[in-house]
């Protein structure tokens, strides 16, 4: 088809379509290609997208013209003219775009829409495209034309005529607060059918029962109408009582301080969709009015409705269709969402109770004992801190350990040494992003200020001791804070761990030790993997001519024949089994060397004596504690033990009698463990 008979067909086409009954409620254009639409101040920017539900295409050239409605948000509803076009690709060329201009006869008032594309799209499938709507006075007269960008000629030109409206019905009306209703005047003349609604996006929806109703009202009468909320889109309508009659609204309450308060919260039906293996807070809104409220995180100290909700900085919630989600969050019901609308807010929390993990702490002489329980992988972070004010902030250092990904819900553990009388420990998931830090407080009962004070005292002469004897045994030059020391043991009994955790404590804070323990390190070995973990540990005390210290016990013997079973038999390591992988790494050393280099064995008289000691590593350096605790720390220091006075006499008697007594009180029978399993 040549060019001149496609103009003349253009010319004489136009085509009238009727309204779709449904208002339009913002300025948009739909095309069948990826567009962007710009406008002139009369019109300002109406977005572009593809069409959900494409209508009956137009017969390429086509322009054709309808009346509509454009009600937007606030403001009175007017006639508007809608425009559909349709152009041939094949006959276009490198046309990138098109542009409609309007002319509004008798008020001369003028605007353009340009529509381009954005991408050019593979095949020849004609242009469709319609713009909703272009806003025009009733009873007015538009002209519309149509050119190409660049211009190649094609240009098409319509006119329509959009029909005077009869003028609305006519009432007033008043609000009764106090009765929580409307009540609705009809001035002398015909019967009004009246109602209430909630003004949406496309219609305005009648309220839900009881309190919808639609009242015959005749002239010189009024009509009293209930509300259940008072919010921003309650609206007045009325119409006569013939099929098709035109409609009043009015929506008084868009600018009423009022209608923004608790009443508008309470419209609103808040859906939990938060998911604690997801790590994802999501709640949906179904509410009375279109609300877009902006959502951001924000906790609460005690679970109760009326307790403050501190708020969470760069927390803010991603939204779509009333859709509120928020990533890397632990779910804990005390984590709440704020949805802000205007000068009003609200908190909404998680509607679960239950938490994916929880904690419980007990004082232990200087330690506390943290016990968590987690039902999905997930790492978890401690810190001690000093009650102030109100407030607790975390203190260095920090203690980590993890449930690694694929491991059975189970049971952690982490100890934490205290220095200060009234500590309180912070516990917060460290793997996501948004977490509640939990604040707990060990009750030291009555019955525990004799143990209490015994450890008090045993930390203290400890103390004493190593200062006493740090200041004999000065450090080699070019030593500075003490050689490593990698403290390695076997998981036996609580008594056991709690004087592992003790010794460490103590070597570090008295003597300076670069301690490592697992214990203290549960994050890296979370991380990186039990094996690998220790290997980089020994490799890095070796380099340094540090110490391994081995602390043995009767449950050590019983992992260590357990270990040379496996060994034996080329049974695979346990990727977790850190005390087997350590009697491997010894067990080769020795086989090289014909001793063990850097390594000590120490062990404490209570839990263990000289013949649990097997044949094997006896030719290793090896302690009794606690009276042969100076010879150890010169094994450690690396330089030769101390004058003996210094540990004699009244502080070594106190020492050894403390560590005797205080095994004994408040502290299980050691028992050798059920399931030999390295730590």
């Amino acid at each position: 088809m040549g060019r001149p008979l496609l103009l003349a067909a253009a010319a004489a086409l136009l085509l009238l379509l009727p309204g779709t009954g449904a208002a339009v409620t913002r300025l948009r254009v739909f095309a069948n290609f990826e567009c962007r639409a710009i406008a002139d101040r009369t019109l300002s920017s109406p977005r572009c997208r593809r069409p959900a539900r494409p209508g009956p295409p137009l017969q390429p050239p086509a322009l054709a013209l309808s009346s509509d409605r454009l009600c937007l948000p606030a403001q009175p509803c007017l006639p508007c003219l809608r425009v559909r076009l349709a152009l041939p690709a094949a006959e276009l060329g490198d046309v990138r775009g098109l542009q409609l201009n309007f002319l509004e006869l008798g008020s001369n008032r003028a605007g353009w829409l340009q529509v381009w594309q954005q991408r050019r799209a593979p095949g020849s499938s004609p242009w469709q495209v319609q713009f909703d709507c272009f806003p025009v006075e009733s009873g007015r007269q538009v002209l519309v034309s149509l050119r190409t960008i660049p211009d190649r000629g094609l240009a098409i030109s319509r006119s329509h005529l959009v029909a005077a409206e009869p003028p609305g019905p006519v009432f007033t009306h008043a609000w009764v607060p106090e009765a929580r209703a409307i009540e609705v005047w009809v001035p002398e003349g015909p019967a009004l059918m009246v109602r209430l609604c909630h003004q949406l996006a496309l219609e305005c929806e009648e309220l839900s029962w009881p309190f919808h109703q639609q009242v015959l009202v005749p002239g010189g009468s009024h009509v009293s109408l209930p509300y259940e909320f008072l919010v921003p889109c309650l609206c007045i309508e009325a119409s006569y009582p013939h099929h098709d009659s035109p409609r009043s609204k009015h929506c008084p309450f868009r600018d009423q301080p009022a209608a923004y308060g608790p009443e508008l919260w309470s419209s609103v039906r808040f859906h939990d969709y938060s998911s604690s293996s997801k790590d994802q807070m999501a709640m949906v809104l179904s509410a009375s009015c279109p609300l877009h409220p902006r959502a951001t995180l924000c906790w609460r100290e005690v679970a109760a409705e009326t307790a403050p909700c501190h708020d969470v900085p760069n927390s803010t919630a991603s939204e779509e269709e009333q859709a509120y989600t928020l990533e890397k969050v632990d779910v804990h019901p005390q984590l709440c969402f704020r949805f802000s609308f205007g000068n009003s807010s609200h908190v909404e929390c998680p509607h679960r109770p239950e938490t994916a993990w929880n904690v419980s702490v007990s004082a232990r002489g200087l330690q506390l004992h943290l016990r968590l329980t987690s039902s999905i992988p997930a790492a978890f972070s401690a810190a001690l801190c000093q009650p102030r004010g109100g407030q607790c902030e975390p203190e260095a250092p920090l203690y980590t350990v993890t449930q690694p990904e694929g491991s059975v819900p189970g049971e952690l553990a982490l100890l934490l040494p205290v220095q200060v009388l009234g500590s309180c420990v912070l516990v917060w998931r460290s793997d996501v992003r948004f977490a509640q830090k939990q604040l707990l407080c060990p009750d030291i009962s009555r019955r525990h200020f004799g143990l209490l004070g015994l450890v008090l005292a045993l930390g203290l002469v400890v103390t004493m001791l190593l200062l006493n004897c740090r200041s004999a045994w000065r450090p080699t030059t070019g030593a500075p804070g003490g050689r490593p020391v990698l403290l390695l043991y076997s998981p036996d009994s609580e008594e056991h761990l709690g004087l592992v955790c003790a010794l460490a404590e103590r070597l570090r804070a008295g003597l300076g030790c670069d301690v490592r323990l697992d214990l203290w390190e549960a994050g890296g070995v979370g991380r990186v993997g039990a094996l690998p973990w220790l290997y980089a540990q020994r490799g890095r005390v070796g380099r340094q001519r540090g110490t391994v210290l081995l602390l043995w016990s009767r449950g050590s013997t019983r992992l260590f024949r357990r270990w040379r079973v496996g060994a034996a038999s080329g049974t695979p390591e346990d990727a977790h089994d850190i005390f087997g992988a350590a009697m491997a790494c010894l067990h080769g050393e020795l086989g090289t060397a014909g001793r063990g280099g850097g390594w000590v064995l120490a062990y404490f008289s209570r839990l263990c004596s000289p013949r649990d000691v097997p044949q094997p590593l006896r030719p290793l350096p090896t302690y009794r504690l606690p009276r042969q605790l100076p010879g150890l720390l010169g094994a450690l220091r690396g330089s030769p033990p101390a004058s003996r006075r210094c540990c004699r006499g009244r502080a070594g008697g106190l020492l050894h009698r403390l560590l005797e007594v205080g095994g004994g009180e408040g502290s299980p029978t050691p028992q050798p463990p059920e399931v030999a399993t390295g730590t």
